[in-house]
């Protein structure tokens, strides 16, 4: 009888723990690497350092206001199932880093019209403070040389970051970013309308989400938009804090540093440069005048992908990126 008894007992705590150990099995990348904080440039920031400490290294820097979570689990995962050390980091005044409340943030508009007259943002830091925050974070591991790998404004810093810092770039990967050149296309006008309508202060937290969710579906990738998957990431973002104000100073950096176009001429580093078809903030006419800037650089155009990196864009990507990461002075311009 005590048998039968333990057996059952035995076969109910398998079916109880089934589900513990399987979301167990599939955590978050994010998740199971504790966060980190350095003093980089009298500035508190974040980073994570994900993978074997031996193992070649990745930096990944995230764009305008969001957090080193919006790489996603695929593609980090990716990575990490490739063998790399991934080194993730939030940006100044986004994430977990540190914000600066003390700084103004004047509207965008108000950044946006004195641009368009000529007159140059003053912003309280610029994407070579960024670049430069990145580097620290590499100096604070101990790591060299690093492949370098940026999306939107990230994209840019590590721009500024290989041609300022060469001797640190294994290699340079610029995704859905632009030069900042003249004359470029510019973010459709429900692109520009819903990243105008952002969460409102004083919003509940289902407000908040739904409007993320809303954002992300129109700057998104119209083929593989997933709304529980947007509404996850939102959640998760939120957990950790979103800060309004160091959007609004980080846009001022990205104003403020111009036409990059002699910059990229001087990057000496293997570039690979991605884009997506149907890219609405940045249409893919500044991925490619990036690539061909950079000397060298190779184009990828990633059909179907808008302004984000959903599971099934970050697969498309590592088709690409992990061949490139293997062997980049191999690499033969488009």
């Amino acid at each position: 009888m005590n048998s039968i008894f333990m057996r059952v007992l035995w076969i109910a705590l398998v079916f109880i723990c089934l589900p513990a150990w399987a979301e167990q099995g599939e955590q978050s990348p994010f998740d199971r690497y504790p966060i980190h904080f350095a003093t980089i440039n009298e500035t508190a920031i974040a980073y994570q350092d994900m993978g074997p400490e031996g193992a070649e290294p990745v930096l990944l820097v995230m764009g305008l206001g969001a957090q080193m979570l919006h790489w996603g689990d695929t593609l980090v995962s990716g990575l990490l199932d490739a063998g790399y050390r991934v080194v993730l980091l939030d940006n100044r005044d986004a994430g977990l880093s540190q914000k600066f409340y003390q700084l103004s943030a004047p509207p965008v508009w108000w950044a946006l019209v004195r641009s368009k007259v000529g007159l140059t943002p003053e912003p309280p830091y610029t994407l070579q403070d960024m670049a430069t925050d990145a580097v620290g974070v590499l100096d604070v591991l101990g790591i060299d040389r690093a492949h370098i790998m940026g999306a939107s404004m990230g994209g840019m810093i590590v721009q500024v970051l290989a041609a300022e810092y060469p001797r640190r770039v294994l290699s340079l990967t610029s995704i859905m970013s632009s030069s900042g050149a003249p004359g470029l296309p510019e973010a459709t006008p429900e692109a520009i309308s819903a990243l105008a309508s952002g969460a409102k202060a004083g919003a509940s937290r289902s407000e908040d989400i739904a409007t993320r969710v809303a954002i992300a579906r129109t700057i998104g990738s119209p083929e593989f938009f997933n709304e529980g998957y947007a509404r996850q990431l939102a959640g998760r973002v939120l957990n950790r804090g979103a800060y309004g104000p160091g959007v609004v100073r980080q846009f001022q950096a990205i104003l403020a540093s111009g036409d990059r176009s002699p910059l990229l001429q001087t990057i000496t580093a293997p570039t690979l440069v991605v884009h997506g078809s149907e890219d609405p903030l940045l249409p893919i006419e500044h991925g490619r005048d990036t690539a061909e800037k950079i000397p060298g650089a190779s184009f990828v155009a990633i059909p179907e992908m808008g302004h984000a990196l959903e599971p099934e864009v970050s697969e498309r990507i590592l088709a690409h990126l992990l061949p490139f990461l293997q062997a980049p002075d191999q690499l033969v311009a488009d």
